[in-house]
């Protein structure tokens, strides 16, 4: 049994907004990301999680036991706010401090629980140091701290470093994983960003438009999508509209691309057009040869040991990963399909 469950979550705002059967499970100590673009459930999820709205229809159950009607205070869910909401007049130990007075910790007992937390983020020392005087990063866990202080059961954090710069961020992700591994707490976070998702989640869960598409690893998120959104929201890659050679039927699916056709590793799908997802680096560059597409150079963009390419073809452009020196822009030439990174899925006939 999962230590935290939704069972057919549904919230409505109106027809077209909220969440609509949701269900999700989360073993203990693991760490699961809610990812989607703005309005596709997230926080909507998070706010039913911590208590502050309630659910239309399903529940949510914590070690079996049934807390979907339950006030925030009785779930003891701990949660940090995308903005932090840190005291400024008070220092650091007296805002982790802030909640365990409210439970009614008093004396040594507060100061052993204050430094316990503090010392859990690697902040052991910084009790009296002003919230004015910490870094952008050692506020965001100073704001940890706190919602760990109460030693929650859960741990809700509600796009936690969208306020850090963007070198911090990626050095903060880090630092907040293994933290929250060592301390083995059940966490959800919400965020938009695919990056900081891969980096901080154990299990993915992708919303689109209130609704759950898709449940696994950053891993099988990006190689076997579930769907074209999926495809799409995950991951950089180039969609082309293309037409089957051989519709339906076995692997491979023999696709047309101008004039030429590829032969990808994939089961074609049904009808005649389909949408190819081709990822950046599921193409190679060569010189170009009779029997392959080729194209023309648009843009070269440098990214250290590799470089993206923009390549215009007769079926389109095509962003292509490469050594920097494969080509110069301007120049013609062939694109080679390895064996994977393609993702094929129908189109609707008109």
């Amino acid at each position: 049994m999962p230590y935290l469950e939704l069972s057919r979550l549904t919230k409505r705002y109106g027809p077209a907004a909220g969440i609509f059967e949701l269900s999700l499970g989360l073993d203990r100590g693991r760490i699961l990301a809610l990812l989607g673009p703005s309005g596709s459930g997230k926080t909507t999820t998070l706010r039913l999680l911590g208590g502050f709205e309630a659910p239309d229809e399903g529940r949510i159950l914590v070690d079996g036991a049934d807390v979907t009607l339950a006030r925030p205070e009785v779930r003891r869910f701990g949660m940090v706010f995308q903005h932090y909401a840190l005291f400024p007049h008070l220092d650091a130990g007296e805002n982790v401090g802030f909640g365990l007075e409210a439970l009614g910790v008093r004396g040594g007992e507060l100061r052993d629980r204050v430094a316990e937390a503090l010392a859990l983020v690697d902040l052991a020392g910084f009790e009296r140091r002003r919230v004015t005087e910490l870094s952008g990063g050692q506020q965001q866990r100073v704001a940890l701290a706190r919602a760990l202080a109460p030693r929650p059961r859960i741990l809700l954090l509600d796009e936690p470093l969208s306020n850090l710069d963007p070198a911090l961020r990626a050095r903060t992700r880090h630092e907040l994983r293994r933290l929250i591994h060592r301390v083995g707490i059940t966490t959800v976070i919400v965020t938009h960003e695919q990056e900081e998702a891969f980096d901080l989640g154990d299990v993915i869960a992708v919303l689109e438009s209130g609704r759950l598409v898709q449940v696994g690893t950053p891993e099988e998120l990006y190689t076997r999508p579930a769907t074209a959104f999926v495809a799409g929201f995950v991951g950089r890659a180039t969609v082309l509209e293309v037409e089957l050679a051989d519709p339906g039927g076995e692997p491979p699916a023999r696709v047309r691309l101008g004039g030429v056709v590829w032969e990808l590793p994939l089961s074609p799908a049904p009808g005649r057009r389909a949408r190819l997802f081709v990822r950046p680096e599921a193409v190679e560059l060569v010189p170009p040869a009779p029997g392959l597409l080729t194209g023309r150079v648009t843009d070269r963009r440098y990214a250290g040991a590799l470089a993206y390419f923009l390549v215009r073809t007769e079926a389109g452009e095509l962003e292509v990963l490469a050594p920097p020196d494969a080509a110069r822009v301007d120049t013609e030439v062939g694109l080679r399909p390895g064996r994977r990174g393609f993702h094929l899925f129908p189109v609707e006939e008109p």
